[in-house]
């Protein structure tokens, strides 16, 4: 079985969609293909049953002759599920004269199952697309498959020591908590943890190599969405800064502190506290 999703949006959508479309697949014993912007592509370069990728920016204004070619990728193999996560008239008429019998969306006249978003975050909130499969989401159960040869290249990039790693990843933006916050918090932990090894997650990184240095860390601080949800999809414990808690699972091992509007004058205590000190 082969199934195509079309998945317009940013880096944070591509990576809210993974575990449904992986659990999707597992389960129906399906390759996948997806449609989607190059340069928001990696997160599914990490998935297993990824076939292909389709280049297809949906946000840059498609032309006619734009759409006439993911038509004609649509039609060459022979899909039998369309999960469509865009929307306007353009794809639902590429979909309606595509040959997919099943093609599940929220909305648009060329879906044959109409869905509604589920309860909880956000990547739960898919699980009506698979119920209309017969199946059913769990996403907090979903983890990253990260290669082997990967993870160990990132174990020899980790600080030395024995110490537990804490794992630093910014979002840089502007109303981010402030660089000299991040930049002394280590140092105010190995007062009372000596053995403390610490480092930034360097955002040049591929994904998947981020992904590893996330899957080695003790636990994660981060305001970075990415590297959040990195953190989520690998099981690494997590000080979410920023987030709502309805963009992560509800997990022991993740706290979600502060909102966006106040991470430049969150305090280093209320850190601490959340980091177990």
């Amino acid at each position: 079985m082969r199934v195509l999703a079309l998945s317009p949006g940013s880096l944070e959508d591509q990576m809210d969609r993974l575990p449904a479309l992986a659990d999707i697949c597992q389960k129906l014993n399906a390759t996948l293909q997806v449609a989607c912007d190059p340069q928001q592509a990696a997160p599914w370069k990490l998935l297993p049953c990824l076939e292909k990728l389709l280049p297809f920016s949906f946000e840059a204004n498609p032309t006619l002759a734009d759409w006439a070619n993911l038509l004609g990728c649509v039609r060459e193999p022979d899909f039998q599920i369309c999960i469509n996560f865009a929307e306007g008239q353009q794809v639902n008429l590429m979909l309606s004269m595509s040959h997919i019998p099943k093609r599940l969306a929220v909305e648009g006249f060329a879906c044959t199952d109409q869905v509604s978003l589920g309860p909880g975050w956000t990547a739960q909130r898919l699980n009506p697309f698979l119920q209309s499969l017969g199946l059913e989401l769990d996403a907090d159960q979903f983890r990253l498959p990260v290669a082997a040869e990967v993870l160990d290249e990132a174990r020899e990039a980790l600080p030395s020591g024995d110490g537990p790693l804490l794992l630093m990843s910014p979002s840089g933006q502007g109303d981010d908590w402030p660089a000299a916050e991040w930049h002394k918090l280590p140092e105010t932990i190995k007062t009372r943890l000596p053995a403390l090894r610490s480092m930034v997650l360097p955002a040049e990184l591929s994904l998947s190599k981020r992904a590893a240095l996330v899957a080695n860390a003790d636990v994660v601080l981060s305001s970075c969405p990415v590297s959040q949800r990195l953190a989520a999809y690998c099981g690494t414990p997590l000080v979410a800064l920023g987030a709502e808690a309805a963009d992560l699972p509800e997990r022991q091992e993740i706290r979600c502190l502060g909102c966006p509007q106040e991470l430049a004058t969150l305090q280093s205590s209320d850190v601490l506290k959340a980091l177990g000190f």
